[in-house]
């Protein structure tokens, strides 16, 4: 057993993403930022609904629309397939601990 706050493995910008659960119709991904955010100019266009909660570290997002969005632990949102949407900000100092659930 472990929890889903630690820190274990990482991706080569120090970010870590984690597969928890896949089936055919949902996954659920674990990630942990320490500062990392999407590239300027960068925006996510999914195919599949994010149901995302932060349960450590804080974040900010942002909308193509212009509307931010600034997530502490246990806040969550869902975001439709086709929402174009980039992570503005993560805490550097504490890591960001994030649950997604991905669906159709």
């Amino acid at each position: 057993m472990r929890t889903l706050l630690e820190r274990e493995g990482s991706d080569a910008s120090g970010e870590i993403f984690e597969s928890i659960v896949a089936s055919e119709g949902v996954r659920i991904e674990r990630s942990v930022s320490t500062g990392q955010c999407s590239a300027e100019g960068t925006w996510y266009e999914q195919d599949e609904h994010e149901w995302v909660m932060l349960l450590q570290g804080a974040a900010r997002l942002a909308y193509v629309d212009g509307q931010i969005v600034t997530l502490g632990p246990g806040d969550s949102l869902l975001l439709p397939a086709g929402c174009k949407h980039r992570v503005q900000w993560t805490e550097a100092g504490t890591p960001t601990v994030w649950l997604a659930v991905f669906f159709r």
